[in-house]
């Protein structure tokens, strides 16, 4: 439909005619020279000339053509199938795809069809395979939601057994759905004699040589009177290895328990274990008798030794201070009398070391081998020379000989490389007077400053500790020895010795964490991965001047834990590695990558586990009742497999699927035409041609 409209009034257009038969009538009226001629001559261009320039003036106007476009849409159906595992058992996969496909061509005959699968996930027009790990039902009405909640949606078609193990109850969700959902119910509701493993919480870390609880939620059906085992094992590579066990009664038919077993997580690494329940006979499935699951032990333990020059009251101090570190083990011994190797711990604190008479040179030089961190404890009398020449954050110059000056401490200005609460900041110069070395203290270039001598009332420069990197080894020097009386004031002003506790703890972590300098560096996102999730590794690689490269290639091979080995190559990404090798069977596994820059070849090796998704096993009974919800909420209804075949002629029987018109005006310019150009063109043209034809010109 079209009409014409104008932005001035439109009887100006009785002017624009008037106004082309002036300039006929001026042009044509007296004309002489073609009187000679066939006596319509005249007439003809005189019209011609009239139409031609009203035609002009009335373009002048500026007239709009506006007209109604019309758009139809055709509905759409959604045929979402449901392909995790719990939906193929018991089902004849393959009779049913073909009734699916039956169904999806007939209604494909008159309308648009979208074919969805889903599971774990929601893939558009996926196989019908049945082996997804998990359900998540929220996820495809929620896809479909937001993709074709605004277009003429028909129906959804909803194939599921209504188990959804992740997401959320999609009956109580506020989708934007204006369309009836067919759900079609698949599995079987009926409850037989089962027994099953139906949940577990445990650790996914634990640190080596602490305990950990497993909680194991068993239920039976129909089984009253049985009795079972619950046990469970360690699974290494030298097989199952006891560590519970413990008889289960079944007093009734609608049976459930919470049983709690405590493990020693006594070695480190990625452990499997395995929770299995003895078979009570006649059950729809036992592979619901069986969990196993990853805990990550980390070995986190810190080895600290105490050495000192002599017996002394911080020792004791130092030793119950980090002894509150659930993971440390501290030692203490005196120089000239350790016998063990040095480099076996993770933090030596060196108590008024080196001294005069004990110098420690021995004891300092393995520290430099085996790159040990160190802590720095002065005494009074400390040497200078020695001093400086074990580390290079904190010199001094004293006076041999000269007494101990006492000094308060606090807190340096800007320091941030660990974190101090707000009630150590307020406590630290109330601490008692530590004894320090009488001289003038400077910070060395690469040393940090965390407390600053106070003399007296006097605020001074002077380093108290300093902390930092010291021939290539994290170190602290503390300036002075009386730590015990601050544990003590501690203590006798709030009850506890959290403040000092926490100023050591943050002190020997600082100390115990070391960079990875390795050029070569394997990542894994996490070290336990599903079965149903690619195992992905990123790689770097660094040059002699620490810059990111991937010029070389790099390669990894995967080790199971029967032995097999799996060669990989990596990709190289913008300026580093990446690899996915897949989804890789359950089991511990080992990899070592190895990448080379010239003649020196760089390794890393790691370990990782893979864990089963077994979720789709433990509840086997179809839940009908939430599809004839979901459906009754969405005025559809609940089907079955058998009515797959009368559904499109039910779907054209309910009359609720139609197309859908939409109108739209347009308005357009009549200048635009290209028809009235070569209108105007043709008038003028033809007048021209008669006149020039009739000696006109």
């Amino acid at each position: 439909m079209q009409n014409l409209t104008f932005e001035y009034p439109s009887w100006f257009l009785i002017l624009c005619a008037l106004a082309g038969l002036g300039i006929a009538l001026l042009l044509y009226y007296r004309e002489r020279n073609f009187r000679e001629q066939h006596r319509a001559l005249v007439p003809l261009l005189g019209l011609l000339r009239w139409v031609g320039y009203s035609l002009l003036a009335a373009l002048l106007l500026a007239p709009l053509l506006r007209y109604l476009d019309i758009d139809q849409q055709d509905p759409v159906i959604v045929l979402a199938q449901d392909v995790s595992e719990s939906v193929g058992l018991g089902l004849d996969t393959t009779a049913y795809a073909a009734r699916w496909a039956a169904l999806r061509e007939e209604l494909a005959e008159r309308y648009q069809v979208v074919d969805y699968t889903f599971g774990a996930d929601v893939r558009p027009q996926g196989a019908l395979t049945f082996t997804d790990k998990r359900t998540n039902l929220d996820a495809v009405l929620t896809e479909i939601s937001d993709v074709y909640g605004t277009q003429n949606l028909g129906a959804i078609v909803l194939a599921t057994d209504g188990i959804y193990n992740e997401g959320t109850n999609p009956a109580y969700r506020n989708l934007q759905l204006k369309a009836p959902i067919y759900t079609v119910g698949l599995g079987d509701t009926t409850q037989r004699r089962d027994l099953l493993i139906r949940r577990v919480f445990h650790n996914k870390i634990a640190y080596l040589d602490d305990r950990f609880s497993v909680q194991i939620d068993v239920a039976a059906r129909n089984a009253a009177g049985a009795s079972t085992r619950l046990t469970v094992s360690r699974v290494g590579d030298a097989g199952e290895v006891t560590l519970h066990t413990e008889a289960i009664a079944i007093d009734r038919n609608d049976f459930f328990t919470t049983r709690e077993v405590i493990l020693d997580a006594d070695r480190p690494g990625v452990q499997r274990y395995r929770i299995s329940l003895s078979g009570i006979g006649d059950e729809v499935s036992t592979a619901n008798n069986r969990r196993d699951f990853f805990v990550d032990v980390l070995d986190a333990r810190q080895k600290i030794l105490l050495l000192a020059a002599a017996p002394h009251p911080d020792l004791t101090a130092l030793r119950q201070s980090l002894a509150t570190g659930q993971n440390n083990e501290v030692s203490i011994g005196y120089a000239g009398k350790f016998s063990g190797r040095l480099a076996d711990f993770d933090l030596v604190v060196l108590h008024q070391l080196p001294a005069a008479e004990r110098p420690a040179t021995a004891e300092l030089a393995e520290l430099q081998r085996a790159k040990i961190p160190t802590l720095f404890i002065l005494g009074d009398a400390a040497p200078a020379r020695a001093v400086a020449g074990a580390q290079d954050l904190l010199s001094f110059r004293g006076t041999p000989g000269a007494r101990g000056n006492d000094v308060s401490a606090r807190l340096s200005p800007g320091f941030n490389l660990f974190t101090t609460s707000d009630e150590l900041r307020q406590a630290l110069p109330r601490f008692p007077p530590l004894t320090a070395p009488f001289g003038e203290f400077s910070a060395g270039p690469g040393s940090t400053v965390v407390l600053r001598q106070r003399i007296g009332r006097v605020d001074t420069e002077y380093p108290l500790l300093v902390i930092g990197e010291s021939k290539g080894v994290r170190t602290g020097v503390l300036a002075g020895t009386g730590l015990w009386q601050w544990r003590l004031f501690d203590f006798l002003e709030n009850g506890n010795h959290a403040h000092f506790d926490e100023l050591i703890s943050q002190l020997s972590q600082y100390l115990t964490v070391q960079d990875d300098k390795r050029r070569f560096r394997v990542s894994l996102p996490e070290n336990i991965f599903d079965e149903n999730e690619p195992v992905v590794l990123d790689a770097e690689l660094y040059n002699s001047n620490y810059e990111l490269i991937n010029e070389p290639e790099a390669t990894v091979t995967i080790t199971n834990q029967e032995g097999r080995e799996f060669l990989f190559v990596f990709t190289r990404t913008a300026d580093a590695y990446k690899l996915n090798a897949g989804t890789l069977p359950v089991g511990n596994y080992r990899f070592r990558a190895r990448t080379a820059i010239g003649n020196e070849e760089l390794t890393y090796e790691g370990r990782f586990s893979v864990q089963a998704v077994e979720v789709e096993r433990y509840a086997l009974e179809a839940d009908h009742g939430l599809l004839r919800q979901l459906s009754g909420r969405y005025g559809g209804e609940l089907l079955f497999p058998a009515d797959l075949e009368g559904l499109a002629a039910r779907l054209e029987a309910a009359g609720t699927v139609k197309p859908v018109q939409f109108s739209t005006v347009n308005t357009r310019s009549v200048i635009h035409l290209k028809w009235l150009f070569f209108l105007l063109l043709g008038l003028l043209s033809v007048e021209w041609f008669l006149r020039r034809y009739f000696g006109g010109y």
